[in-house]
């Protein structure tokens, strides 16, 4: 029988706990397990890193969510992205990458990955001709983010599945902006997704965390086999507050795009902002693809200030009830400048972000009070 995403957000994964009844399931705060004979785990349990059972239902619930057979939960989105990385490239491997992209995934690439002989081409992910130029004969991945962080750029997920696959690589799609309730890149012919469960599939800015989702089950065994030989794992504690968050993710991301909405088309109207990107707006050149591939647009906004880069700063100081941090997804509403805080790692590459850009990640309060601070913070 098959369910919604809000009923399998609270259920996949998480039947009541067969000993009490309890309906969370527990967390297993516990490194190892006793053995009922030498080589005889119970259920499969022996050490924590490899397998815990409030992992596996994270896990669980995550691959049912993006309609997927494996999910993989990690320490951090970053880990996630370093273990996918090194279980389908070797050195000498090629990837092509956005060139809009979060600031700590060009990090991995540039600092980490390259010394180790992946190299990689930045790709406009929304020109798919972009993309095809970039890829080359020893190219593994396509990766793309949609929405891109901070530029908010649309991947056409089912064009470029296309062409990755007709290169012999891999489509990575990173879904984090959107979350699995708006968008399910594996539907579209994505074969890996990826995740900051930081963000909005925690929700509550009080937990870190990364996953994979993938289709292939044959993919999925290396990914797992690699999550253990690596051990970037999360914790039971992280993992279970991870897929607390995930209850309300659909009824969050109802008002995340209720208020963001409203604020776009303030900002749009505005005289001190120049430019408003939202993929909501028709305006957006992203606009028609967003609306074939996503259920709605998200509550990342980006707009870049009409009084150039001290402007932006000053607005993202100004702001009160909008708080300064870097960071996004969360039930508050958070301002940032990403020239120089979360995409400072990408200055001068050609993943610089403009300095007059400011991102906004909005919350779910009430929209009229979050409208009145912005409207103060412009000046």
């Amino acid at each position: 029988m098959s369910h919604g995403f809000e009923t399998l957000a609270i259920h996949a994964g998480q039947d009541p706990e067969a000993r009490t009844g309890a309906v969370i399931p527990p967390i297993y705060q516990t490194s190892t397990y006793a053995q009922d004979a030498v080589g005889a785990p119970r259920q499969g349990y022996e050490y924590s890193r490899s397998g815990n059972p409030t992992r596996d239902a994270l896990q669980e619930c995550l691959a049912a969510l993006e309609g997927g057979r494996v999910g993989l939960a990690f320490a951090s989105g970053l880990a996630a992205e370093d273990t996918l990385l090194r279980t389908v490239c070797s050195p000498g491997d090629h990837v092509v990458i956005p060139d809009d992209a979060y600031g700590g995934t060009y990090r991995l690439f540039a600092r980490v990955a390259e010394r180790w002989g992946l190299t990689y081409t930045p790709a406009k992910v929304s020109d798919v001709d972009a993309v095809r130029a970039a890829i080359r004969p020893e190219t593994r991945i396509v990766w793309v983010e949609t929405p891109t962080n901070p530029l908010l750029g649309i991947a056409d997920i089912a064009t470029l599945a296309g062409v990755a696959h007709e290169a012999g690589a891999l489509l990575a799609v990173d879904n984090t902006f959107a979350s699995p309730y708006l968008q399910q890149p594996l539907a579209h012919g994505a074969d890996v997704v990826v995740h900051s469960t930081t963000k909005y599939v925690g929700g509550h800015s009080d937990v870190v965390g990364g996953a994979l989702i993938v289709a292939d089950p044959t993919l999925g065994d290396e990914l797992r086999y690699h999550q253990n030989a690596m051990g970037a794992i999360n914790g039971p504690f992280d993992a279970w507050l991870t897929l607390r968050g995930i209850k309300t993710l659909g009824v969050r991301m109802d008002r995340h795009c209720d208020n963001a909405e409203r604020i776009a088309a303030f900002l749009d109207g505005h005289p001190k902002v120049a430019q408003v990107i939202y993929p909501g707006l028709p305006s957006h050149p992203g606009h028609e693809v967003a609306a074939k591939q996503m259920r709605r647009f998200g509550g990342m906004i980006s707009f870049r200030a009409a009084g150039g880069e001290e402007h932006a700063v000053q607005v993202c100081n100004r702001a009160r009830l909008f708080v300064l941090a870097e960071s996004l997804g969360g039930v508050e509403s958070l301002i940032e400048h990403p020239g120089r805080m979360t995409h400072a790692s990408a200055a001068g590459s050609p993943l610089e972000v403009p300095g007059d850009l400011v991102r906004l990640s909005v919350g779910i309060e009430t929209v009229d009070d979050l409208l009145a601070d912005l409207e103060q913070a412009l000046g």
